[in-house]
């Protein structure tokens, strides 16, 4: 919206030219949503206080957990509302990936908002039935893949793996319901991860930045020939998208980490996960993005792997699931946990930037 106005004025004030460069975009876009978390944040954390939407705790969690009751929730709008206004100021908004993106973002966190909504005013720890909440987004993902799905061109149905320069397989209509489910495992991933302070904003921040370096390099001719990776018209883009994401994860990681101030409640973890995989749809990484977001995938596998084998044999593998809670409960406190879950983040990052190389 910003940019609609100043294009037209460089041809009289040629420094203005700045804003045309990608680069520029995404350290201001980034930069945008860091302040407005950082000035916005202490309002809304108030805001939140006054409505009384504090976090309900389960009671079967482990018990140092019993002293974060009552700590406002519902703190992903924070994030949410900086990268609106964020992509709003600094994005091509003549880009269709942008405005996906961006509607992906807002439908999954209005399901998570109504979840948190519920869960605030019953008291209790339950917010929409699991049946009503897994086929909201489902709803939502499948819109998401069908727009994809017939806007992507021929190539949106090619399966890449990482470490392959070419396509695996081609899925046709396959590829709908896979990634249908991709879009639902990974929200629900990052959601059932936002169990500690700073735990998923940290790991978040780790993942967009590898998703907009890929981001970019797609949405360069030059550079995905060089690296053997598919070319995506107009994904460089989504690298402002992705750095915004970056700079209100910081902002939000300064009033979300131990001891939290605020969590980011489903409002935000629904609508991050969602997003993650709606841009690695976009740039045919499906695959590596299970790389990237490793830890995301460890913690869901943890609670089906625990739910299996209770239902099985009925014993448990871990000690509680996610995983997060079985080293609580192992003797490690919060904040070791937090950063050593952190550092593995970053180095499933870093494996799924080296796979442009191998390969």
């Amino acid at each position: 919206m910003f940019l609609k106005f100043v294009y037209p004025l460089v041809r009289y004030f040629t420094p203005l030219n700045v804003f045309q460069y990608l680069t520029f975009r995404t350290a201001y876009g980034a930069l945008t949503t860091l302040l407005l978390c950082y000035l916005l944040g202490p309002r809304i954390i108030q805001g939140l206080q006054k409505l009384r939407v504090g976090q309900s705790i389960r009671g079967d969690g482990p018990l140092t957990h019993l002293k974060k009751g009552g700590t406002p929730t519902m703190g992903g709008v924070m994030i949410i509302l900086s990268v609106f206004i964020s992509v709003l100021l600094w994005q091509d908004l003549g880009n269709f990936k942008v405005w996906l993106c961006l509607g992906s973002l807002l439908a999954f966190s209005a399901i998570g908002y109504v979840d948190d909504y519920l869960k605030v005013t019953r008291k209790n720890a339950d917010g929409l039935p699991g049946g009503v909440k897994f086929g909201a987004q489902i709803a939502v993902a499948l819109t998401v893949t069908l727009i994809l799905y017939f806007s992507g061109g021929e190539g949106i149905s090619q399966l890449y793996l990482p470490f392959f320069k070419n396509p695996v397989l081609d899925m046709g209509p396959l590829w709908i319901p896979f990634a249908v489910l991709l879009l639902v495992g990974e929200s629900n991933a990052v959601n059932l991860t936002d169990g500690l302070d700073g735990l998923a904003t940290g790991l978040l921040i780790w993942v967009f930045i590898t998703l907009g370096i890929l981001s970019y390099l797609s949405g360069r001719a030059d550079f995905s020939a060089y690296l053997g990776i598919p070319y995506i018209e107009g994904a460089g883009e989504l690298t402002v998208f992705c750095l915004a994401a970056v700079g209100a994860c910081v902002g939000f990681l300064w009033f979300n980490a131990h001891p939290a101030e605020v969590f980011m409640g489903d409002v935000g973890s629904l609508s991050l996960g969602g997003i993650i995989a709606t841009i690695s749809l976009i740039i045919k990484k499906e695959i590596l993005i299970l790389i990237i977001g490793g830890v995301f995938v460890v913690e869901a596998a943890s609670v089906i792997l625990q739910v299996v084998s209770f239902k099985l044999w009925k014993r448990r593998i871990f000690k509680m699931a996610p995983l997060h809670h079985h080293f609580e409960l192992s003797g490690w406190v919060e904040t070791k946990v937090v950063i050593r879950f952190w550092i593995l983040g970053g180095l499933f990052a870093i494996i799924a930037l080296s796979t442009l190389k191998i390969q």
